[in-house]
């Protein structure tokens, strides 16, 4: 399954199912799960850890150095999960030792043409990056959240489960959970209820973040003071919850 013109690095662990395509080059401390399919002129350099069913197109540049400054060549590491789709030119890069060590991709992710993922960033399950996305260092995104073409997040920032970013939008700030932004820079527009539908949230649930999204939004409060009147929703939603805790935890501040 490894074409003759690819190298692998003796060092490399390849395990059974792994196909590899015509002059891709697999670096020393490897790692590939089972079933992973590698196209033809991929470059995997270590330390690298890549899970099941992945699917790895063409010119993808996966685990190398990253762009910081402060890199200096230490062992840092890249991991990423199970059935992601990693289109042609993405760039994913491995982490520092002043961030978390490590790069970390969750599973059953779509990074799309010439996206970049940069050190010690954390994406979830099920994450979209549309073309050109390009996400900075130290920056977490949630599950299920999407970023659309040519979007662009600034370092340390975090973009909340199942948010949304249109496209060609620079996002400056954190966005809570279930938000969807847009613009230079980004501001918020809403909740994101399309995709809610899509995913099968409840009328009910759709309902109690629209109306959590006026009380943070739309009413004029201090937001200390909003986040404190959503309590008791918080309680009784569990999406509001999410909602709230997105906004609680965020070092930047959020998206006005």
């Amino acid at each position: 399954m490894i074409h003759p013109t690819a190298i692998v690095d003796p060092s490399a662990v390849i395990a059974e199912g792994v196909e590899i395509g015509a002059y891709s080059v697999i670096g020393a401390n490897v790692e590939i799960g089972a079933g992973t399919w590698v196209g033809p002129h991929v470059v995997i350099n270590g330390p690298t850890v890549i899970g099941k069913n992945n699917r790895i197109f063409q010119f993808a540049s996966v685990g190398e150095e990253c762009q910081d400054l402060k890199y200096k060549g230490e062992p840092t590491r890249l991991i990423i999960g199970d059935g992601n789709t990693i289109r042609e030119f993405t760039t994913l890069q491995r982490g520092t030792v002043q961030g978390e060590g490590e790069t970390v991709l969750g599973s059953h992710g779509l990074y799309m043409a010439y996206s970049h993922v940069a050190h010690d960033c954390r994406t979830g399950d099920h994450v979209i990056l549309a073309n050109s996305a390009q996400v900075a260092g130290h920056c977490v995104i949630g599950n299920h959240a999407i970023l659309g073409g040519n979007t662009g997040i600034h370092q340390f920032c975090q973009i909340g489960e199942h948010a949304f970013v249109g496209t060609g939008s620079t996002v400056l700030k954190d966005v809570p959970a279930y938000v969807t932004v847009q613009g230079f820079p980004a501001s918020p527009y809403g909740m994101n209820v399309e995709g809610l539908k899509r995913r099968g949230f409840s009328k009910e649930a759709i309902r109690a973040l629209r109306q959590a999204y006026k009380t943070v939004y739309r009413e004029g409060k201090i937001l200390k003071d909003a986040l404190a009147e959503l309590q008791e929703s918080a309680a009784a939603h569990e999406e509001v919850a999410v909602f709230v805790n997105s906004i609680a935890r965020s070092s930047r501040g959020i998206a006005r």
